[in-house]
C-alpha cells in the first residue's frame, strides 16, 4: 500500500455510504488529481493513486467488508487479515481460503432464501380421474405480511448494514491451521438487518393464514399424478421468491374396475348355461354410458374379453384405454327339481366330446394306470 490513510477520509465520504456516492466522490478526484490534468505534480500523481487504491477496495463488497474490520491490516502479512482475530497472521490464508471456496459457495452477502416447497394429498374417485375435476382448496400457509409487504421492517422505517459482519454477510474464525467461513449469526447471511421489526410478522415479513386456491385436475391422472402450482408455496423471508404447491393425486378404489393405466379390468361372473350357450352382458361404463360385451359360445373360465376404446383418456393426449372383462364361469348352487331333472337328462346324453378338456384329462389317467 502507497498509503495508511483511512479510505474514507480520502474520499470525503461517510463509512455507511452506498456504491453511487463512493463512485461519484472518486470521479470528482480522480479528475481533479489525474496525471494528464497535473504533468509533473509529484504530489498530485500519489493522491491520484491513493484515491484509486482507496475506490478499487471499497468498490468490492467482500473487500470493503474485510478493510471495515481490520483496517489496513486487512491486506497485509502478519496482520489480523480476514481470520478474524488481531495479530494472528493469517491474513493470506483467508484469502487463499476465499479464492478456493469462494466462488463455490456463493461468497458475499447470501441470497435471499426462497420460500419452502409445500405438499397437498388430494383424493378423487375414479371417475373424477376420467372427467377430470375443477375444485377448490384451503390449506394454512406462510403469506407475504400485508403490514410491512414483505419486508419485515415496520412502514416508515429500512435496514442498516450489519455491525457484526460489516454487510458481508459471512464470519470467519481460525481454526488450527484453517480459516472457517459461516453465515453471520446476527444477520443470518444478509448482510443487514432490520432498524424496527414489524410487529405483525415479527420482522419476518410473512405471516401463517389459510388461502384458497383453485386447482384443475386434468382428465386421465393416476394414483401419484402431481400437479405443481407455481409460487404457490410458502413465502419467502423478507420479500424471497415463493416456494411452489405440489399436489400428489391419489384415486379412491373403485367397486368395479381396477385401473392398470388407461386400462381398466374387472371380473364377471357367468352362468354355466351362457357360458356354455353365449350371450351378451352389459357394464356400467366409466363415462357413464352401457359397454356391453359379447360372450361367445364355450368360454371357459378365466379367458379374457377386450373392449377397445371405452378405458381411461391419455393423460394430456388422445384416445382411450381398453376395457377387460376377465369371466368366472359360476356353477348353480340351488336348481330347482324341474332344472335338476333337465340336467339329469342332459348328463345322460354326454359323450365325452362336450368338454374336451375334461376327457383328455382321464384319458392321461387311464393310460398312466395301464388302462
Amino acid at each position: 500500500m502507497t498509503t495508511q490513510t483511512d479510505y474514507y477520509e480520502l474520499l470525503g465520504i461517510a463509512r455507511d455510504a452506498d456504491g453511487a456516492a463512493i463512485k461519484a466522490a472518486y470521479r470528482k478526484l480522480a479528475m481533479q488529481h489525474h496525471p494528464d490534468r497535473n504533468s509533473g505534480c509529484k504530489e498530485n500523481e500519489g493522491k491520484f493513486k491513493a484515491v484509486s487504491e482507496a475506490y478499487d477496495c471499497l468498490k468490492d463488497p467482500q473487500k470493503r467488508a474485510a478493510y471495515d474490520r481490520f483496517g489496513h491490516a486487512a491486506f497485509q502479512n502478519g496482520g489480523g487479515g480476514f481470520g478474524g482475530q488481531a495479530g494472528q497472521g493469517f491474513g493470506d490464508i483467508g484469502d487463499i481460503f476465499e479464492t478456493i471456496f469462494g466462488q463455490a459457495f456463493g461468497g458475499g452477502r447470501q441470497q435471499a432464501r426462497r420460500g419452502a416447497d409445500l405438499r397437498y394429498d388430494m383424493e378423487i374417485a375414479l371417475e373424477e380421474a376420467f372427467h377430470g375435476k375443477s375444485t377448490e382448496i384451503e390449506i394454512e400457509v406462510s403469506q407475504s405480511c400485508g403490514t410491512c409487504r414483505g419486508s419485515g421492517a415496520t412502514p416508515g422505517t429500512g435496514t442498516r448494514r450489519c455491525n457484526l459482519c460489516s454487510g458481508y454477510g459471512k464470519v470467519r474464525a481460525k481454526q488450527g491451521f484453517f480459516v472457517v467461513e459461516r453465515d453471520c449469526p446476527n444477520c443470518h447471511g444478509r448482510g443487514e438487518v432490520i432498524e424496527s421489526p414489524c410487529r405483525a410478522c415479527r420482522g419476518e415479513g410473512r405471516i401463517d393464514k389459510a388461502r384458497k386456491l383453485s386447482v384443475d385436475v386434468p382428465p386421465g391422472v393416476d394414483n401419484g399424478t402431481r400437479i405443481r402450482l407455481s409460487g404457490k408455496g410458502e413465502a419467502g423471508p423478507r420479500g424471497a421468491p415463493p416456494g411452489d404447491l405440489y399436489i400428489f393425486v391419489h384415486v379412491k378404489p373403485h367397486p368395479i374396475f381396477t385401473r392398470e393405466g388407461t386400462t381398466l379390468m374387472t371380473r364377471v361372473p357367468v352362468s354355466f348355461t351362457t357360458a356354455a350357450l353365449g350371450g351378451t352382458i352389459e357394464l356400467p361404463g366409466i363415462d357413464g354410458k352401457p359397454v356391453e360385451v359379447g360372450i361367445p359360445v364355450g368360454i371357459q373360465s378365466g379367458e379374457q374379453l377386450r373392449q377397445r376404446g371405452v378405458g381411461m383418456p391419455v393423460l394430456q393426449g388422445r384416445g382411450r384405454g381398453d376395457v377387460v372383462v376377465e369371466v368366472q364361469v359360476e356353477t348353480p348352487t340351488r336348481l330347482s327339481r324341474e332344472q335338476r331333472t333337465l340336467l339329469e337328462q342332459f348328463r345322460d346324453l354326454e359323450t365325452g366330446e362336450e368338454c374336451p378338456a375334461s376327457r383328455g384329462f382321464f384319458d392321461k389317467i387311464k393310460s398312466a394306470l395301464g388302462g
